[in-house]
C-alpha cells in the first residue's frame, strides 16, 4: 500500500539539500527504502551490516558537510547503528537516522524483530521524533511533513549532529502494480536562517581588558577541519610572540610555526615550570595527547573556550570563560591587542626545534618496527590524499611525527576501534582523491564488513600494522605489568591481510623489513581498479621496546 507521507520523506530530504542515503536491507523498512531508492535526486547505496553502514554514512557526511540518511528495519538492526551515532554526536557530524518500527500496539507482545525503539539512542542524538502510525486525518500528514523539516534543520544547526526518526509501519509494505508511486512536486519546506554569533563592542572591550592580565598564553587546537584564514592568524600570533600555538595532528592546523612535536617533551618534569601558561585558549573538539591533557590540568591556568554555540566541556579543570562567537573574531582581537612575550614563545620553540632537528636521525637508528614503518609510509602518501587513522597506536604514531600536509580524520569522538575501516570507505565514496587508512590489526579485522558491498572504492589504500595483538596495552602501565597481559589484554590473533585481500579482490603486499616496505610503496599509489593493502608485520613486544628506546633518546636531548 502506498503511503504518500512516506514517499515524500525523500522529497523533503532532496529539497533540503540531502543527496545521499545508506540503506540496509529489510522488509519492515521497505516503504522507506523505496522512497529513497526511487527518488531521482538521491544517491543510494545498500550496506547489509548496519554497524558498518552507519560508519560509512559518517565518513560520507564528514566530507560532504551535509547530512547523510540512514535507513534500517526494526529490531536489533537499529541498535547496530549506535556506535557510529555516538561518534557522530561527539564529532558534530550530521546524520538523519530513520528506523522502521512495529506499530505501537505490537510493542512488548513477543512479535518478531520488535524492541523498544523510542529514544533508543538516548542522549547521543540531538533529537528524537516519532512519526505518526497512520495518516487518516490531515493533521497526521501535516505532522509527518513537519517532523522531517524539523529533524533536518536540527541536524544542521550548530553544533551539527545525528537526529533519529522512528517510523511505525503496518503491512502491506509494498505497492501493488496498480498503485501509482509519485513524489509530491511541492512538499512544504521549512528553511531556517542560522545567524552567526558576533561580539558586541562591550564584549570586545571586556575581552581586551581580561587578555591584558595574561603574559603566557597557550592556544590549544582540538579536532577540526582545515581553515586557511584561521591558520594564517595563528601563524601570525606565534611568529609575533603573542601566543604559543599547539597542534595535534587531528587539529588539521599544523604549520611550520605551530608546536607539533609537543608529545615528545611535555611531561618531562624539569621543563614543566618553563612551559607553564597562565591562560589556555581552545577551540575545536578533543585532542590526542594525554601528556598535554595532564600538563594543562596540572598547570592551574585559566581556560577560555571559543565556540559559536552549544555545550562546552571542562576538559582541563580550569574552564573560566566560554566565548560564543566566530573563532576569527577572537583571534583577530588577540592579534591586534596582545603584547609580545617572546621569552615564553621562544622557550616552546626551542624545544620544538630540538626534537625536529634530531627526530629523523634517532628513528633511522631504531630497529625496524611499526614506528619506522609509519615514518617511511607517511613520506610516500601523496599530499592530496585524505588520511584516516584508526584509534589506539595508529593515531598516536602519526601524532609523534610533527607537521602533516594532509587532511587527517580519526574517530576521536568516542575513540573506539569499531568503525575505522567503514568511515574510510565512506570517505572514499564521497571523494575522488586517494583515501589512506592507517590501522592496526585489531581495528582492521574488527570492521572487515566495511568491504562487504558491491561498490567501487579503487581510491582506497590501507596501511595495516599487524603485530597480531593489541600492542597499545604494552605501553599502558597497568596492563603491561599483569601476567594476564597477552591473553586478556593484547588478545593475540593469527590473522593476516592476505586472505581478506584475496576474498575481496584487493591488491596486497606484505613487508617485514625496510627493504620490502620500500618495494611495496613503489606502486602503492598508482591507479588501480581495486583498493590495495600494504601489510607491515612486526612483533608487539619489539614495538614497545622501540617506542621506549626512541623516547629515551629524545629525553637525552634535554
Amino acid at each position: 500500500m502506498v503511503l504518500q507521507p512516506i514517499i515524500d520523506i525523500a522529497s523533503v530530504c532532496a529539497l533540503k539539500g540531502i543527496k545521499n542515503a545508506i540503506l540496509s536491507p529489510g522488509s519492515r523498512c521497505a516503504p522507506i527504502t523505496l522512497s529513497f531508492s526511487r527518488h531521482p535526486d538521491i544517491n543510494c547505496k545498500t550496506i547489509s551490516d548496519e554497524r558498518s553502514a552507519a560508519f560509512i554514512a559518517l565518513g560520507m557526511a564528514q566530507q560532504l558537510e551535509q547530512p547523510v540518511v540512514l535507513v534500517c528495519t526494526s529490531g536489533s538492526a537499529a541498535y547496530n547503528y549506535a556506535p557510529a551515532i555516538a561518534e557522530a554526536f561527539f564529532q558534530h557530524v550530521p546524520l538523519i537516522i530513520i528506523t522502521a518500527d512495529r506499530p505501537p500496539e505490537w510493542i512488548d507482545q513477543w512479535d518478531g524483530q520488535t524492541i523498544r525503539q523510542n529514544e533508543i539512542y538516548g542522549k547521543h542524538v540531538k533529537g528524537f521524533f516519532q512519526f505518526p502510525d497512520e495518516f487518516g486525518h490531515p493533521d497526521k500528514v501535516w505532522h509527518a511533513n513537519r517532523i522531517m523539516n524539523e529533524a533536518i534543520n536540527l541536524s544542521n544547526q550548530f553544533p551539527a549532529g545525528p537526529v533519529h526518526i522512528n517510523i511505525p509501519l503496518r503491512e502491506p509494505f509494498y505497492p501493488e502494480n496498480s498503485e501509482s508511486f509519485d513524489f509530491s512536486k511541492t512538499p512544504r519546506i521549512i528553511e531556517p536562517v542560522f545567524s552567526k554569533a558576533n561580539l558586541s563592542e562591550k564584549d570586545k572591550q571586556d575581552l581586551v581588558s581580561s587578555l591584558s592580565t595574561f603574559t603566557k598564553i597557550l592556544i590549544v587546537l582540538g579536532q577540526q577541519k582545515p581553515d586557511a584564514a584561521i591558520q594564517n592568524i595563528l601563524d601570525k600570533l606565534m611568529r609575533n610572540g603573542k601566543a604559543v600555538v599547539i597542534a595535534d595532528t587531528i587539529s588539521n592546523m599544523q604549520s611550520d610555526d605551530t608546536i607539533n612535536y609537543h608529545d615528545h617533551f611535555i611531561g618531562i618534569g624539569n621543563l614543566n615550570q618553563l612551559l607553564s601558561p597562565d591562560m589556555v585558549l581552545t577551540f575545536g573538539k578533543s585532542i590526542i595527547s594525554k601528556n598535554l591533557k595532564v600538563f594543562l590540568r596540572n598547570s592551574k591556568a585559566e581556560h577560555w573556550h571559543i565556540q559559536p554555540a552549544g555545550y562546552v566541556p571542562d576538559t582541563y579543570r580550569g574552564l573560566t570563560k566560554i566565548i560564543h562567537c566566530q573563532i576569527l573574531e577572537v583571534l583577530n582581537l588577540m592579534n591586534q591587542t596582545l603584547k609580545s612575550e617572546f621569552s615564553f614563545v621562544s622557550s616552546w620553540k626551542k624545544l620544538e626545534n630540538t626534537v625536529q632537528e634530531n627526530f629523523d636521525n634517532i628513528l633511522e637508528n631504531a630497529e625496524f618496527g611499526e614506528y619506522r614503518a609509519i615514518s617511511t609510509c607517511l613520506k610516500a602518501i601523496p599530499p592530496s590524499s585524505k588520511i584516516h587513522l584508526a584509534n589506539s597506536m595508529a593515531v598516536r604514531y602519526v601524532n609523534f611525527f610533527g607537521k602533516r600536509e594532509h587532511e587527517i580524520f580519526c574517530n576521536r569522538g568516542t575513540s573506539g576501534i569499531d568503525g575505522s575501516n567503514s568511515t574510510a570507505v565512506g570517505c572514499a565514496f564521497a571523494v575522488e582523491e586517494f583515501v589512506t587508512l592507517v590501522t592496526g590489526d585489531m581495528a582492521f579485522f574488527y570492521d572487515r564488513n566495511a568491504f562487504w558491498h558491491n561498490y567501487r572504492i579503487s581510491n582506497l589504500r590501507i596501511i595495516l600494522l599487524n603485530n597480531h595483538a593489541g600492542g597499545i596495552f604494552r605501553l599502558i602501565e597497568g596492563p603491561s605489568k599483569q601476567p594476564e597481559l597477552e591473553e586478556y589484554f593484547e588478545t593475540n590473533q593469527k590473522l593476516d591481510g592476505k586472505s581478506l585481500a584475496h576474498e575481496f579482490g584487493f591488491g596486497y603486499h606484505i613487508s617485514t623489513n625496510v627493504e620490502s616496505l620500500k618495494i611495496g610503496l613503489v606502486d602503492f599509489y598508482t591507479k588501480s581498479d581495486s583498493p590495495k593493502i600494504l601489510e607491515i608485520q612486526s612483533e608487539s613486544s619489539k614495538n614497545a621496546e622501540i617506542l621506549k628506546w626512541v623516547k629515551s633518546k629524545i629525553n637525552e636531548l634535554f
